[in-house]
Parts: structure tokens; sequence; C-alpha cells
């Protein structure tokens, strides 16, 4: 008699690089027995450029326009940490005005960016309407962005010490009327997400990881704060002027994807808060710090000799960096976005290493679809919130 036995042989399943709910080009191999997961191996670099390279290789300005396509849903942290490394080297002192518009726009890119992350992550697990909901509030940014740098995505707006334009007549008003339609459509997604129990049962108690794990595995932004570390680097550092505005960094306990959910949803209410204040205090003066134009100018650079005349058109002035070592770093939406910079009395950078939130957070991966169900991992996957620019670099 044929005793019929049940196969045991695990099943491996390759997901991506062209998966729609990878988030850009990762590629997940995963480890299956049955709808369990047994392992997951990320598989990065589809979209690896070099950055660092290229920066060692560009004078600062000339970088400014490539550091978008990092994270190219938050491009204004990315030129802000540009712009940072240079100024705290040469000792640059931004004006008053300057650290104010900073602001402004950086907390209208971590709404954008939330935005972008809320609605494909709702797509991921089955809730197709806040994906149509969420553009309609980010082409208003968008429209703000445009106003003030002539472009919608990729701005090349920061300058070191300051930023490239003064803010066009009825602009602030502009961000007045987009602050109070904001409010109103945050308190429409928690209306419509928060308590609806479908996306409870997807998202609650699924990849939970503890505030002792997140610290050793080094994460950052919401993935920390949502494991009941307060720790954010607006309150720890007190770059900008954010020391001079009365808001409050989210935070939860469960360490849970509602838990990180609860912190995007709390942090773009905040960002409204500071954006209102600093409209309302910002103060007179220049928005550049215009005597960096005249000092710490590169005196003779290598590219006005002879040889080069006849190659390219003669370059712009330049600045030299300074023969020093400095890491900065600023609180992105997905985290800490650091460089670790090298000057060398050159216009050029020495060494120019980025440190991307989300190539960190995703180190995490594996361990939390561990033991999960298929359809976790695109819940756990799209909490974590990565973008594979910046992963891959």
């Amino acid at each position: 008699m044929n005793i019929s036995t049940t196969r045991k042989d695990f099943m491996i399943v390759n997901m991506g690089p062209h998966h729609p709910s990878m988030h850009g080009v990762l590629r997940l191999i995963v480890t299956l027995d049955g709808e369990d997961v047994i392992a997951c191996e990320p598989i990065l670099g589809y979209l690896h450029r070099g950055m660092g390279k290229i920066a060692e290789n560009r004078t600062i300005i000339q970088y400014l326009s490539y550091v978008t396509r990092w994270d190219y849903l938050a491009t204004m942290f990315t030129e802000a940490i540009t712009v940072k490394g240079p100024e705290q080297l040469g000792n640059i002192q931004v004006p008053k005005r300057a650290s104010y518009i900073r602001v402004i726009m950086l907390e209208l890119s971590r709404i954008a960016s939330h935005l972008l992350w809320l609605g494909p992550f709702m797509a991921d697990i089955g809730a197709q309407t806040p994906f149509f909901y969420i553009f309609r509030e980010r082409e208003l940014i968008y429209d703000i962005f445009e106003v003030a740098t002539g472009m919608r995505m990729m701005h090349n707006f920061f300058r070191i010490g300051g930023v490239a334009t003064d803010q066009p007549y009825g602009w602030v008003d502009k961000c007045y009327d987009f602050c109070d339609y904001f409010l109103i459509r945050l308190v429409e997604y928690q209306k419509l997400i928060t308590r609806n129990p479908i996306f409870l049962e997807r998202v609650e108690g699924i990849g939970v990881v503890d505030g002792k794990e997140v610290i050793n595995w080094g994460l950052s932004g919401p993935m920390l704060r949502a494991s009941r570390i307060q720790w954010d680097l607006r309150k720890v550092d007190n770059y900008e002027c954010y020391e001079e505005f009365d808001w409050e960094f989210q935070w939860q306990k469960e360490g849970d994807s509602l838990a990180r959910y609860l912190v995007r949803i709390g942090e773009m209410m905040e960002s409204i808060k500071i954006i209102q204040q600093a409209l309302e205090g910002i103060p007179g003066g220049p928005y550049e710090n215009l005597e960096i134009r005249s000092i710490d100018r590169e005196k003779e650079p290598e590219w006005n000799d002879f040889e080069y005349r006849f190659i390219s058109k003669k370059p712009s002035p330049t600045f030299e960096l300074p023969k020093q070592e400095i890491y900065v770093r600023i609180e992105a939406p997905k985290g800490e976005l650091g460089i670790f910079l090298i000057g060398d009395q050159n216009g050029f950078p020495w060494r120019w290493k980025i440190r991307p939130p989300g190539f960190i957070n995703l180190q995490i991966l594996p361990q939390l679809v561990k033991r999960m169900k298929l359809a976790d991992i695109m819940t756990i996957l799209g909490s974590i919130d990565i973008i594979m620019g910046e992963v891959d670099r």
C-alpha cells in the first residue's frame, strides 16, 4: 500500500527587482515553507551610481544638482546635508532669514515624503483610495516649491551660507493657505485609516522590534521613535533654528508597523506647527551670507591653467575646503542622514561618505520577516520606508 507523504522541501521565491511593492529596484530572495517565511536575503546595488566618488570629483556647487537623486522624495534634505558639511568646516554663519526659509522648505519636504510613503504603503496592504488622495496634497507642496525654486522635484535651492533666492511675493500666504488646508485633510486621513479594522489587522503586531534592538541595529527616524526611543536630531543637535519653535517629536511604545504609521502621521502634524511658527516669525535681512563669496575662495585652481582653456568654458570660482574632517547629520524623514567629509585644502572633497538612513534601516528586514507570513513582507517593508536611490547611492 502506498502512503502519501507531505513534501517538506522549502520553496525559494524571487521578489523584485521589478515588483511594484519593492519601492524601487530591490530584490528579495525569500525561502518559504508554505506561507511561512523561513529566510529573506535582500539583494542591493541595482541603482548604484557611485555618488560618493562623484562628489570627490566635483566642487560642492557642482555636486548640489546630483544630491537630489539620492532620496528623490525628500530632496531638500539631501541639499541641506550637502551644504552643512562645508559650512561647519569653514565656520560659515547662515543668516537668520535663510535659516527660517530652510526650515520651512525642510518641513514641507518632510510632509511630501511622508505622504508618498503613506499612499503606496496603504496600497501595499490593500487600501487603494489613500493612494489617490495623497497626490492631491503632494502636488500642492510641489506648487509651493515650484514658485520658490523654479523646480518641482530637483530644486538645487540650498547654497553654502544660505539659499539661492529670496521668497517671491505672495509665497508666505500660499504656505499659510496650504497649512490650513492640509490640517483638515490630515484629520480626514486619520478618520479613513487609523481605526479601520482591516488596516489594523494587517499592521498591529506585525514587524515588532524593541528599543534595545533598534539601538543595536543602528536604526533611526520613525523606526527608532516607534520603539520607545525618544530621539530626534532636531531636538538633540539644535541645527538651523528648530530650538526657537514650540513642537514635540512623536514616539510610540509598541514598535510594530502600526506604531511607525502613527509616528509619521504625528510628524506631519508637528511639521505644520513648525511651518506656521516659522512663517509668523520669519525675519528680514539677507537670504545668503555674501561674505563667503570673497573669503575661502580657491586662489588659483588648476582649471584656470592654459591646458584646460580649450576643453570647456572657464569655471566659476569655488571654495577651498579646510584640511579637516567632520561628520554632520540631520533628521531626514526616513532617519539620520549623515555625511563624513574630509577636506584637503582643495575645491574638491578628499573623502565624501554618505550615511543614508534607508540603507541602515533596511538591514533589519530579514529578522523582522522571519517566521511571518508571505503577505506580511509587504507590510513590514513598507513600514520601514526605503528609497533605493539612497540605499544604493
